[in-house]
């Protein structure tokens, strides 16, 4: 038996979705354990592109069975949208393919109502850059116990007792504060009733489910959403998504076992991108910083903004490796670094005089920090098409064997392009 975590290590954006895919192959469930649609996982497969916003990323292999774990918030809505959207493409998912947790709270029309009327309400840098989609809403309600969970479907009577009694605060706010219409608890039962009755043959214990994988000598993958510093509480505060994105939340956010949490697998993105607002200490703003967003397509799934761009930060990824504990790297988008005559790496910052190696610990304190950095030859060489880490040009392998070395972890998969085939395994 062998459980995979796989996290992002820096905002996001780094490449699970991929990653996730081909390890799926050796694997036999793979479980998304966190966030909502507001993350957009890319998967490139003989030359065909998906982008997966709910559905966990080994769905394309046929053969094995995704969960979506209590952890997660979700869209009906979007979760049905992409099914009928792979039934399309020939590929058809049934209750046996996806199993969703009865304990997993569900994003409903006024979260999302409620998402933007907040962020039009705020002004400069108060806007938090959120996606709109209700994903932060939906998590206050969880904590505040009125939210709705995917059980709630199996007992319509009960999700429009419970839907009502969700609306009498937020009705409060649209009226009186955002100035717009309140919401009645009968147009919002009819908009998801249809969508409740869909995903009721989908609901399951999914503890139960990893439990018998795990009895059987089975292999659980465990799949996080946008990465390690937008953790609600170890992230770059207040500019962060509304869940736990570290490791640890595999096990909260599924319903299994922290001991069974062996391999933890950090994927780490050959430079650092940003999507939103937010302190970001190696950003370029410049023509280094243009080549990256260009030539890596740096675009969000799910948004579509532009991301911004720097070089690799050292600084952040030592954080994350303190707070997940991951056992490899797996470092992705390698090709984009290629054509730059010079690279350089963020090997720690200056702050209020002081020469300090972990990010500084108050509010926005990133804001004020400047990064220390060590300059390494790059590369022409299309590097795409290569499969094995010899065949590297030797600043390639340089650049990769000097963040080991830094960070003292070994790196295990190159990620040189989007397809599966594209993939150096060390």
């Amino acid at each position: 038996m062998d459980n995979i975590v796989v996290i992002g290590s820096q905002w996001g954006d780094e490449g699970k979705g991929k990653i996730v895919d081909i390890l799926t192959e050796n694997a036999d469930l793979i479980v998304r354990f966190q966030g909502g649609n507001n993350a957009g996982h890319t998967l490139v497969v003989n030359g065909k592109t998906f982008i997966f916003h709910l559905i966990p990323s080994g769905i394309l292999h046929t053969s094995k069975t995704c969960l979506i774990g209590n952890g997660v918030v979700l869209d009906p809505e979007v979760l049905c949208k992409e099914i009928d959207t792979l039934a399309k493409e020939n590929i058809f998912i049934d209750p046996n393919r996806l199993k969703i947790s009865k304990k997993t709270h569900i994003i409903m029309p006024y979260h999302k109502l409620l998402d933007s009327a907040r962020e039009q309400y705020k002004s400069g840098k108060d806007k938090i850059g959120t996606t709109g989609r209700g994903i932060g809403p939906c998590y206050e309600d969880k904590m505040a116990r009125i939210g709705i969970r995917a059980g709630d479907f199996q007992n319509l009577n009960f999700l429009k007792q419970k839907i009502e009694k969700a609306l009498i605060e937020k009705n409060i706010l649209f009226k009186h504060l955002y100035k717009i219409e309140p919401v009645s608890t009968e147009k919002v039962f009819k908009q998801i009733e249809p969508y409740a009755k869909r995903l009721v043959p989908f609901l399951t214990d999914v503890s139960e489910e990893i439990q018998k994988a795990q009895q059987q000598n089975k292999t659980v993958l465990f799949e996080g959403a946008q990465g390690t510093h937008l953790d609600i509480d170890h992230g770059t505060y207040p500019f962060v998504t509304s869940s736990n994105t570290v490791a640890g939340s595999a096990a909260t956010g599924s319903g299994s076992s922290v001991r069974n949490l062996k391999r933890i697998i950090a994927i780490v993105k050959a430079y650092t991108t940003r999507v939103g607002s937010g302190p970001f200490p190696t950003e370029n703003n410049n023509e280094e910083g243009n080549y990256l967003q260009q030539k890596g397509a740096e675009f969000g799934a799910t948004t579509g903004r532009k991301r911004r761009c720097g070089w690799l930060d050292l600084v952040i990824l030592r954080e994350s490796l303190r707070l997940n504990g991951p056992t490899e790297i797996a470092l992705t988008k390698l090709d984009v670094l290629g054509g730059l005559k010079e690279i350089k790496i963020c090997t720690a910052y200056e702050y209020q005089g002081k020469t300090i190696y972990y990010p500084p610990q108050e509010e926005n304190a990133l804001e004020n920090v400047k990064p220390i950095y060590q300059t390494l030859p790059g590369w022409e060489k299309d590097i795409s098409q290569l499969k094995t880490f010899d065949e590297l040009p030797k600043n390639t392998q340089n650049y990769i064997q000097t963040i080991e070395k830094l960070l003292n972890i070994p790196i295990k998969i190159i990620s040189v392009g989007p397809g599966r085939e594209q993939t150096i395994w060390r």
